[in-house]
C-alpha cells in the first residue's frame, strides 16, 4: 500500500485524537467516584435497615405501652367501683370484707402495672435517641451519595465535552485520508489500540519495540510513500527524520 508521506504523517494526528477519545473512555469507566458511590449506597442501605428496625422497635413498644396503658385503665375502674360499693353501706360484711380484699390486690396489681409502665417508658426513651441517631447517620449516608453522584455528573459532563470535541476533530480529519489507508489504520487499531506511530529512533512508538537491523534495513529501503507496519503490533510506522533511518 502507497500514501503520500505528508499524509501518513496527518496519521499521527489521528491517532493522537484516537488517544484521547480512548482516554476518555477508560476516565468514564473509571472514576473514582463510581466506586464511591457504590460505596456510599451500601452504607446508606445498612444505614436505612437501622432505622427501620429502630421504628419496627419503637412501634411494637408503643402498642405495649397502649396495652399496658389500657389494663391499668381498667385496674383503677374495678378500684373505683369497688370503693363505691364499700362506701354506700349496702354490701353485706362478709361481701364488704372481700371487696376490701379485692381492692388491696388491685392496688397491688395497679403498682405492678405502673412500675411496668414505666420502664416501658424508659425504654421507649431509650429506643427514641436510637432512633434519632438512626435518622441522623441515614442523613449522613444520604448526603455522602448525593455528593459523589453529583461530583461523578460533574466529571462525566466535562468528559462529554472533551469526547464531543475530539470526535468532532475526528470527523473533518478523515477525509485527508485514502479509504485503503483509512481502513488499515482502524483494523489495527481496533485489534492493538493503536494504529499508527511514529518510528523514533528505530522503535515502534506503539508497542515500544526497537526493531532488528533486518527490519529497519527493509524500511530504509522502501519508498517513501510505502506504508509500512510494524511486524510486532502491526500499527503504521510513519517515518520521520527522529526515526533514526
Amino acid at each position: 500500500m502507497k500514501a503520500d508521506p505528508a499524509v501518513q504523517r496527518r496519521l499521527l494526528d489521528l491517532a493522537e485524537i484516537d488517544a484521547e477519545l480512548a482516554r476518555v473512555d477508560h476516565r468514564r469507566r473509571t472514576l473514582p467516584e463510581i466506586a464511591e458511590i457504590s460505596a456510599a449506597e451500601q452504607t446508606a442501605r445498612a444505614k436505612r435497615d437501622a432505622q427501620v428496625a429502630v421504628a419496627t422497635q419503637l412501634g411494637d413498644l408503643d402498642r405495649e405501652v397502649k396495652r399496658q396503658e389500657k389494663e391499668i385503665d381498667q385496674v383503677r375502674a374495678r378500684v373505683e367501683r369497688d370503693n363505691k360499693l364499700l362506701q354506700s353501706g349496702t354490701v353485706a360484711a362478709k361481701q364488704m370484707t372481700d371487696l376490701e380484699h379485692e381492692v388491696e390486690t388491685l392496688h397491688r396489681r395497679q403498682g405492678a402495672l405502673e412500675d411496668d409502665l414505666l420502664e416501658l417508658m424508659e425504654r421507649r426513651e431509650a429506643l427514641e435517641m436510637d432512633a434519632q441517631h438512626a435518622d441522623v447517620e441515614l442523613a449522613k449516608a444520604e448526603a455522602a451519595v448525593a455528593d459523589a453522584t453529583g461530583r461523578r455528573d460533574e466529571a462525566f459532563a466535562d468528559l462529554e465535552t472533551q469526547e464531543t470535541r475530539a470526535a468532532a476533530t475526528r470527523k473533518t480529519m478523515l477525509p485527508q485520508f485514502p479509504e485503503p489507508l483509512l481502513a488499515l489504520y482502524n483494523r489495527v487499531r481496533q485489534h492493538k489500540g493503536t494504529g499508527a506511530a511514529m518510528l523514533r529512533s528505530r522503535r515502534c512508538g506503539a508497542c515500544r519495540l526497537e526493531l532488528d537491523r533486518v527490519v529497519i534495513s527493509q524500511i530504509k529501503a522502501a519508498a517513501a510513500d510505502e506504508v509500512v507496519t510494524c511486524e510486532e503490533c502491526g500499527a503504521i510506522l510513519v517515518r520521520t527524520a527522529e526515526s533514526g533511518l
